[in-house]
């Protein structure tokens, strides 16, 4: 299995997916945006995962990469590869999928539950509601044929799948120590007292209680996409 990465800034890495990685024997591979880039074809991967970042999706006049980047999510959909977005990787895809991406009325940072909305073989390994690891501002319109898979309190469009090679999720579970770190660190001005905006020693404490878990959680949702048909 050839997992390819798109990584949009040095700070939001793979984390925890590439400790599964490793664990299953899968190769792998990374499109750094922030460095000098060439993407692979889409003939050279088996899924491509695309990981979060500060910049919205709709920023194309501010990162002109941006244009480039969903001309290639856009040609790995047609050639009917498997897709996995997080955060700012899930905005990407609904764009690309005809949507609109905005920003959000809530921003959403920190350790916060979510709901599944329905049964589906993707999620049935996973608690009807679950605690989990958030840093976004932004959300998305559920693209059209799309399966809307999870909601939270402050967001309604917390993942969703498409055609069963394409899946998104809004949340972190593929979030560790190193990753809230560095999050925190250059994303600090964003933690402003707010209804759903943790402090960073409230996140920080949390991550022992939690993190367990989110291995498990990511572990079942990859493995689950990867074996849906």
């Amino acid at each position: 299995m050839r997992v390819h990465f798109i990584q949009h800034v040095p700070f939001e890495h793979p984390a925890y997916l590439l400790k599964w990685i490793k664990q299953k024997g899968y190769t792998h591979s990374i499109t750094k945006m922030y460095e000098p880039y060439v993407f692979p074809s889409p003939d050279e991967l088996d899924v491509l995962i695309i990981m979060g970042g500060p910049m919205g999706a709709y920023e194309e006049d501010k990162y002109e990469w941006l244009k480039s980047e969903k001309q290639f999510i856009k040609e790995t959909i047609d050639a009917e590869k498997k897709l996995w977005g997080i955060c700012l990787g899930a905005q990407l895809i609904a764009d690309v999928l005809g949507s609109k991406v905005y920003p959000h009325k809530q921003k959403e940072i920190g350790w916060w539950p979510i709901k599944k909305v329905q049964d589906h073989p993707l999620t049935k390994d996973l608690p009807d509601k679950f605690t989990t690891f958030h840093w976004h501002g932004d959300t998305f319109d559920l693209p059209a044929g799309a399966i809307r898979l999870f909601e939270s309190e402050a967001c309604a469009q917390q993942g969703f799948l498409y055609k069963n090679n394409v899946a998104a999720v809004q949340f972190h579970p593929e979030v560790e120590e190193d990753l809230l770190k560095s999050l925190s660190i250059h994303d600090r001005a964003e933690l402003v007292p707010a209804p759903f905006i943790q402090t960073e020693d409230e996140m920080k404490n949390a991550l022992p209680k939690h993190i367990e878990a989110q291995h498990e959680y990511i572990t079942s949702l990859m493995e689950a996409f990867i074996n849906t048909k």
